[in-house]
């Protein structure tokens, strides 16, 4: 009996033997300090020490998967079979991951890296978004250096994003290279794209019509979606702050047969809480019920050619006003109200044609619809876009060459007296680029498109590029160029609706042209102790003809357009810097100084809204032992001159310093789960700050009360002492406090 007791203990002991895995982690043969060690099944792990090693302890039997990450370096994976040894010794070596190998087509409607493009393109990962999560891309964008999202009115809270100090208007934005937000949703349509789709955003500062057309003067931002056969099953992510707002991200994908592949996305956000913390019984933020649907589905072809359909409907409900506004007053001059109901389909594909030559076709269509009202001010507007190019990408010898050809069809009808008729616009394209390799170091890049516009006729927009890459890890590229921009004054010009200015257009606007000049330079740098950066420096000058800017200065009660009898320019510096340390920090971080300046009539001036200097920066730290990772971002913008209504007004004409800054805390213990919160705006930072008032006659918006003389303008008085109308467009940041968030991801691949 005693024999058999003492086989079934050693039997026991034996199925609960316990093994210990060791080794060491390195990186160019030197050890790497802090490097995260995991045993995915179990959940448990350790870190490196400063020689690199690591140790993990009382490991049952069975097969598991060994993850060895760490910042900067490409994530590992071994498997490793534990029978019963007393212990493991698992060596690994891990690669620099803070690569310029990135592949962008921005910039020139090609795959190609980062380091070899000769036009330079910033790439924003996914990673990137999750840092500062936001409901809608606009907001994800404050963090971009040289990039600013741009509030056009305190009530609506509709925007564009600035790029270089440029206007709005001046920034075309293209899902999957195809153009989608222009015209009417210039304003709205940056909203309500599913963040969980998004593979990365590039961005081109500076013009690129030569490539793209109409719109893309002040740079290109250009939104690239995940593939459908390698995004994750199913992705969830649900968050909410403690102002009530609420978004909801979903996205999955499916197999359609066997060779067609779908990815399913949803975003949808709901904000129904209103504040007025300033007591301007003004609504603070826009109340908002949102919903958008994006389908995309990839087909896979003997060829192996690329073919795709997608698709996006988009569909809003937003309010601001009075706080005791509801939609019984919509419309009405009893309560003010701006109510916009915006409804959107969109259409985009892909199609590579079946010869042995590289020849693609795309085409977009997008229908938009928009009922909107700014107080009793009715604005009813119908847009339609059909978009078609075909481009053949052809190499020989040293000529890398691009032929295309595009045609534009777009129709436009509102009920504004300064569209009496629907516009119907017909633009057909031509463009080609060579880019020559004229050493093994050197190259040069010639383009040049040409446009015919049934209503402007010819328009040329030539671009020249040089880039010299003195090594394997740098690069300097000097790229110069034309735009143009056709003008849709009431569906980009928001303050041309709200308030009471007058809306004057003194002559037929003429197309917008612009010059401009951008040198860059590019570097991968290695430092002493393990640490690495990427540093990328450019400066650049624009000047513009016949540009088309509001003058709120001549007259207050009025907003007068008209071409610029003059000229308008900008001159800036840039700086971008992404640092990783070998103990699990990353910081990015970017400035940028503007030196802009309009010259009308022989009077010279800053434009309104343009910030002369501005920084971001993000700061993230992984703390492996407790598997949390630790983000802080934020920016900070210099004065800018505001839209004041006359010399009595008395607010600040130029805006304070102001940063909005972020932390946020993520929690990765679980296998496929991420909790987060943080803390947004945690300086509380609002910019009726120091000013009497944000919206000028706030308590009169339909200016009953207003007293004029004979010419219009507004006379003092004793209820409006500083001879005000009403008027919601001195706004140059969001008017949301402090507020806390809390969120959670599902990921299963």
């Amino acid at each position: 009996m005693k024999k058999y007791f003492t086989i079934l203990l050693i039997t026991s002991l034996t199925s609960f033997a316990q093994t210990k895995l060791i080794g060491k982690v390195t990186a160019e043969n030197e050890p790497l300090s802090f490097a995260s060690v995991l045993i995915v099944e179990l959940n448990e792990g350790a870190e490196t020490d400063g020689n690199g090693k690591y140790s993990i302890e009382n490991i049952p039997t069975g097969v598991y998967t060994i993850q060895f990450s760490f910042t900067g370096f490409k994530t590992q994976r071994k498997k490793v079979n534990i029978q019963n040894e007393a212990e493991i010794q698992l060596n690994i070596k891990l690669e620099e991951n803070i690569t310029l190998d990135d592949v962008v087509v921005t910039g020139t409607l090609k795959a190609v890296s980062r380091l070899e493009t000769a036009v330079p393109v910033e790439v924003y990962s996914a990673t990137f978004l999750k840092k500062n999560p936001t409901p809608n891309i606009f907001e994800a964008l404050q963090n971009v250096n040289g990039v600013r999202p741009q509030l056009n009115c305190n009530i609506c809270n509709t925007g564009d994003i600035h790029i270089n100090g440029l206007e709005g208007p001046y920034t075309m934005v293209t899902i999957d290279g195809m153009p989608i937000v222009s015209g009417l949703s210039t304003v709205y349509g940056l909203s309500g794209i599913p963040n969980s789709l998004i593979e990365r955003i590039e961005i081109v500062k500076g013009p690129a019509s030569s490539l793209y057309g109409s719109e893309a003067v002040g740079g290109l931002i250009n939104i690239i979606t995940k593939n459908a056969t390698t995004a994750p099953r199913i992705y969830a992510d649900y968050f909410t702050t403690s102002w009530f707002e609420n978004n909801l991200d979903l996205g999955t994908k499916f197999k359609i047969g066997k060779h067609t592949h779908s990815l399913l996305g949803i975003n949808y956000f709901n904000y129904n809480n209103p504040i007025d913390n300033n007591n301007d019984n003004f609504t603070d933020v826009t109340l908002q019920d949102r919903i958008s649907i994006f389908n995309k589905i990839d087909f896979e072809r003997k060829s192996k050619k690329k073919l795709s359909l997608a698709g996006r409907f988009f569909y809003e409900d937003r309010w601001g006003g009075e706080m005791q506004w509801n939609k019984s007053y919509r419309g009405g001059s009893e309560v003010y109200g701006e109510s916009i109901y915006t409804k959107r389909y969109e259409l985009l594909s892909k199609y590579q044609l079946p010869f042995t030559e590289n020849i693609s076709a795309s085409f977009s269509y997008t229908n938009h619809d928009q009922n909107s009202v700014y107080g009793n001010t009715i604005f009813l507007a119908k847009q339609e876009i059909a978009f078609g190019q075909l481009t053949w990408d052809k190499k020989i010898t040293n000529h890398d060459l691009l032929f295309g050809t595009a045609f534009r069809y777009q129709y436009y009808n509102d009920n504004t007296t300064a569209t009496q008729n629907s516009e119907k616009t017909k633009i057909s394209s031509f463009f080609i680029q060579d880019e020559i390799k004229i050493a093994s170091k050197h190259s040069v890049l010639l383009g040049t498109r040409y446009d015919y516009n049934n209503i402007h006729g010819s328009i040329f927009t030539p671009r020249i590029a040089y880039k010299w890459k003195p090594s394997e890890n740098d690069v300097f590229r000097i790229n110069a160029g034309t735009g143009f921009r056709v003008v849709n004054l009431f569906t980009e010009e928001h303050a041309a609706l709200t308030g009471s200015r007058d809306v004057v257009i003194t002559e037929d606007l003429k197309p917008e042209k612009s010059y401009n000049i951008n040198l860059n330079y590019l570097v991968k740098k290695q430092f002493e102790k393990g640490v690495h950066a990427i540093l990328d420096f450019s400066t650049w000058y624009t000047y513009f003809n016949n540009q088309i800017l509001p003058d709120y200065d001549s007259n207050p009660n009025q907003i007068i357009y008209s071409n610029l009898n003059g000229y308008a320019q900008t001159l800036g510096l840039t700086a971008n810097a992404d640092i990783i340390f070998p103990n699990g920090l990353k910081t990015t971080l970017g400035f940028t100084v503007l030196d802009s300046k309009n010259k009308r009539d022989e009077i010279t001036s800053r434009p309104i809204l343009t910030e002369n200097y501005s920084a971001t920066w993000g700061i993230s730290y992984e703390i492996t032992k407790w598997q949390t990772s630790i983000d802080y971002t934020g920016n900070l913008y210099g004065p800018m001159r505001l839209p004041l209504l006359g010399e009595l007004d008395p607010r600040d004409e130029y805006s304070p310093v102001w940063s909005i800054q972020n932390i946020q805390f993520t929690y990765k213990k679980w296998k496929n789960i991420q909790m987060y919160g943080g803390v947004k705006n945690l300086l509380n930072w609002t910019p009726n700050k120091g000013n009497p008032f944000i919206i000028a006659r706030a308590n009169d918006p339909f200016d009953k009360e207003v007293n004029f003389d004979a010419n219009g303008n507004a006379q003092p008085s004793a209820n409006n002492p500083y001879a005000l109308t009403f008027d919601p467009g001195y706004v140059y940041g969001p008017n949301q406090g402090i507020r806390a968030f809390l969120g959670l991801r599902y990921n299963l691949l």
